[in-house]
């Protein structure tokens, strides 16, 4: 008897290890596999990113059977490859997050922190799937191809090594980072800031660092006391001490140690965003894996200053190295509508806006001889449906950080729960969509569609008020619209205040240095015109200098030589006068057209 319950219990012991065994090894019981798949869907979502998840699951929870697709071999994404933990979370003038909905489902499985713990966040994503039985999953599967019919994806062919097949949906949602799957399906875009004339010009890659063994009370103590500058320290992250940019000297070419971004676990693991990587493309594998070994090469060296440097460091280990880069930029959709700098700026609400962006436009140096800088710290400003409907296809969104962005604007509304509240919109448009019979252009069109996808989200608890614009910066300045016009472009930031330094005086470098930035953008694609005017402001300064203070006569002098730019009569005056920045910025306005933007 005693050995008949020794094998019983040894029995049990047996069935629960190899329960818990293949739980963790295949915890979600919406995957299946290739052969499995059925071949018609309402909804294919292309891609596992936090925003894929979200749509898949939104449109799921509308009664719609869908599938998500996913290359890799587990959900997050960026998150969770990318160890991107650190979460930038967008809040508006009275505090108010405007990410929430399955957003803020998803953050309270992590526990509601700002840097949550990575493998938890990978079964918190898998818990979202699994919670809709309308939902089939299909990890490490990429798609092959695309099959289209007029404007519209009538198949598309997925596979994995050991499989391939044709799977056909009435709505595809592209929720890939780089949209990857758009751009399959011949959707045109533009790359990095090209919208801009700056062709091949992308906001800095970063390889996270993620550590072990530090001391967080030394990281909080080193805030406190002025380390590297300085900085503000919570229980749950630091941020600051920018003097390491000018103590920390990189030796791996092509990077950049800016200011600290550093965060840490529950269970005591430390990330730090701040390692810059210059000059990748993102959309070339070997481009990719070249800047991971850099990244991973400077990581080490890193490692080594703060351990000599920064209190709380000094036992301090390399606990494991991402998988992948955070890449903050590649392609921009073109979208039916493309959100602009100046919609961020001025807190606009379009009337189709389906979700909130609230964050800093954040853009990140493009090169190691560059600044990051803030274009405007909006209170908050809608994202319109019309900016994940891509031009020519009919039947597909684009719900990521490659939305219908201008770049300048991207900076903002890139960041992760922006992301996902506008995916969860993109389903609830699918099955609006497939419930009316329309495409996503025709649903565009209908007032009464868009209310019904905007009310829909108000009652699954999106962040969706009933508001208008807000006051914005400079709102009734006389000279806001040739502040519009260099914000647009990227050549001016009016910081975390939303301040610019209108009544001081400019200097003839700082002039020098916008008008050249100008010419070089106006005229990207015209070499000729870009030529002769740079040729044009050299002759200028090489006869008066950099030195000093601008005044009008150098300005009148300066716009002589430009005979296509006419002078406005009505505030050029004559005489020695310094002019004040505000006056520079009407004057370098002079340079850009009207419709530029």
């Amino acid at each position: 008897m005693k050995r008949n319950r020794i094998f019983l219990i040894s029995g049990l012991i047996i069935v629960l290890g190899v329960y818990i065994f293949l739980k963790y090894q295949n915890p979600s019981q919406a995957e299946v596999s290739l052969t499995d798949l059925k071949n018609n869907y309402d909804v294919i979502v292309v891609g596992g990113e936090p925003e894929g998840v979200t749509a898949a699951v939104s449109a799921a929870r509308s009664g719609l059977e869908v599938l998500l697709i996913e290359e890799r071999d587990a959900l997050g994404g960026l998150f969770t490859f990318g160890e991107l933990n650190y979460l930038d979370i967008p809040s508006n003038k009275n505090g108010q997050i405007t990410s929430a909905g399955i957003f803020e489902e998803w953050w309270n499985i992590v526990g509601n922190v700002s840097t949550f713990d990575i493998p938890q966040a990978k079964e918190a994503f898998l818990e979202l799937v699994k919670g809709e039985e309308n939902l089939t999953l299909s990890l490490n599967t990429s798609v092959k191809d695309v099959a289209i019919s007029g404007n519209e994806i009538t198949e598309i062919t997925i596979g994995n090594e050991e499989d391939i097949r044709t799977v056909k949906a009435k709505r595809y949602i592209d929720a890939t980072a780089d949209a990857d799957f758009a751009a399959m399906a011949g959707v045109p875009y533009t790359y990095g800031q090209e919208d801009i004339g700056k062709k091949d010009s992308l906001m800095a890659a970063t390889l996270i660092i993620h550590l072990k063994n530090v001391d967080w009370e030394g990281v909080k103590q080193a805030a406190q006391n002025d380390v590297l500058g300085g900085g503000e320290a919570t229980d749950q992250a630091a941020w600051g001490f920018w003097d390491i940019e000018k103590a920390y000297i990189e030796k791996e070419e092509g990077t950049n140690l800016r200011g600290l971004n550093i965060g840490i676990t529950p269970k005591g693991d430390v990330y730090i965003n701040a390692l810059q990587i210059f000059g990748v493309n993102g959309l070339n594998n070997r481009d990719r894996e070249k800047a991971i070994e850099k990244g991973k090469r400077e990581t080490e060296r890193v490692l080594q200053f703060l351990k000599e440097n920064f209190p709380g460091f000094e036992k301090a280990q390399i606990a494991s190295y991402p998988e992948e880069l955070y890449l903050r930029e590649t392609r921009h959709i073109q979208s039916l509508y493309r959100l602009k700098a100046s919609d961020v700026w001025e807190n606009q609400v379009p009337e189709d806006t389906i979700a909130f962006g609230a964050y800093p436009v954040d853009i990140q140096a493009t090169s190691p001889s560059e600044t990051n800088f803030i274009v405007v710290n909006p209170d908050q400003y809608g994202i319109p449906y019309r900016s994940i409907v891509p031009k020519i296809i009919t039947n597909l969104l684009v719900t990521s950080k490659a939305s219908g962005y201008d770049s300048i604007p991207a900076g903002s509304a890139r960041v992760v729960p922006t992301g996902m509240a506008v995916a969860e919109a993109g389903g609830i448009a699918a099955y609006v969509s497939i419930k009316e019979n329309i495409d996503f252009h025709e649903l565009s069109q209908s007032e009464s569609l868009i209310s019904e996808v905007q009310e829909t989200l108000r009652k699954q608890g999106a962040y969706l008020p009933d508001t208008k614009q807000t006051p914005y910066p400079f709102e009734n300045d006389e000279d806001y619209e040739s502040i519009k016009k260099l914000y647009s472009l990227g050549l001016i930031g009016a910081g975390y205040e939303n301040k610019l330094p209108l009544d001081e005086k400019m200097t003839v470098a700082e002039f020098l240095d916008l008008l050249t930035k100008i010419i070089n953008q106006v005229h990207a694609n015209d070499e000729e015109v870009k030529k002769r005017n740079l040729e044009r402001i050299q002759s200028w300064s090489s006869r008066y200098g950099l030195s000093g203070l601008m005044t009008f006569n150098h300005l009148s002098d300066l716009l002589s030589i430009f005979p296509e730019v006419e002078e406005d009569s009505s505030w050029m005056k004559t005489g020695d006068k310094e002019l004040l920045t505000r006056e520079g910025y009407r004057a370098l306005a002079l340079w850009i057209p009207d419709n530029y933007e």
